[in-house]
């Protein structure tokens, strides 16, 4: 299996924090979600990944040297989600590749999701779950993806909406017909493809774990659940309710309430009040700081 994780976006919800470092390098209980997605596809054998990157992209390019099985596509312009697999298209072959947002933490099986697409025939799987939040795709009885949005459907089925995990399967071929070297939205090469005949098809997912860090309230909620047990941690073992990373100053008379995240290298000032917080490596807190509900960086 080959591999495409997409890390080139903005993060313009999360600003000021995607100012010092990209979404994709965002500390998940002090490791870089984007090294918890690599250990995923690496858990199924993938034989190659690609991960592209935009913004601070020489973050993500320090962060991956040196990985014999990683190639890091640099894009000066960004490309969007379609331009970016167009350009990826030299490092694939035949086979369909796996294709996975950088900036969502979730226990979806990429196997199982790589072996469903090779045993359909269909040209595209996208990955579906029910959360209301995010239902905007159309999916029709049969299972096969007519729509996005709120475009009207030529399809005469019971049509249902459902959300898109961010993680599919193409066959690369159809690459081709994205334009080269400009910006192209994934999901418009879909619309596309529904309305020239391809086959796209919906594997629906129940009983997962799924968060996109997209906003500091997703974020912060994220490490919310890891820490109070409502999630698996991807770094075991830790303490509950309270992680704190190695190499961590903690002065005198400091509280830590509720969950609270630190970093390693971080330091914790004399008499701070530290809760619901995500202190991240090598950040400093304040003497007589009081934080709730926040992010340091």
């Amino acid at each position: 299996m080959k591999a495409m994780v997409l890390a080139a976006g903005l993060g313009t919800r999360l600003r000021p924090f995607t100012e010092i470092r990209p979404k994709p390098l965002f500390p998940v209980l002090d490791t870089p979600l984007l090294r918890i997605l690599i250990d995923q596809l690496r858990k199924e054998d993938s034989r190659l990944i690609v991960v592209n990157g935009h913004h601070l992209r020489q973050q993500i390019a320090d962060h991956l040297h040196g990985e014999k099985d990683i190639i890091f596509q640099n894009e000066e312009q960004i490309l969007g989600t379609g331009g970016g697999l167009r350009k990826a298209l030299v490092h694939f072959d035949k086979d369909p590749v796996l294709v996975t947002n950088g900036d969502i933490f979730h226990t979806i099986d990429y196997g199982e999701v790589y072996k469903h697409h090779c045993g359909s025939d269909a040209d595209v799987t996208l990955v579906l779950h029910d959360l209301q939040r995010f239902n905007s795709v159309q999916v029709s009885e049969d299972n096969y993806i007519v729509g996005f949005g709120n475009e009207v459907s030529l399809q005469t089925n019971r049509i249902r909406h459902l959300a898109f995990t961010g993680i599919h399967v193409i066959n690369p071929a159809l690459l081709t017909m994205v334009p080269p070297a400009e910006f192209y939205n994934i999901i418009d090469f879909y619309r596309e493809l529904i309305h020239s005949g391809g086959k796209i098809k919906a594997l629906v997912v129940e009983g997962h774990h799924w968060v996109d860090i997209g906003t500091p309230e997703d974020y912060l909620g994220l490490h919310s659940a890891l820490l109070q047990g409502e999630l698996l941690s991807p770094v075991a073992p830790i303490s509950r309710p309270c992680f704190i990373g190695k190499n961590v100053k903690i002065a005198k008379d400091v509280k830590l309430l509720g969950w609270v995240a630190i970093g390693s290298g971080a330091s914790i000032g004399r008499g701070a009040v530290i809760k619901r917080t995500v202190v991240w490596d090598g950040a400093e807190v304040r003497a007589g700081a009081q934080l709730t509900d926040t992010i340091v960086y």
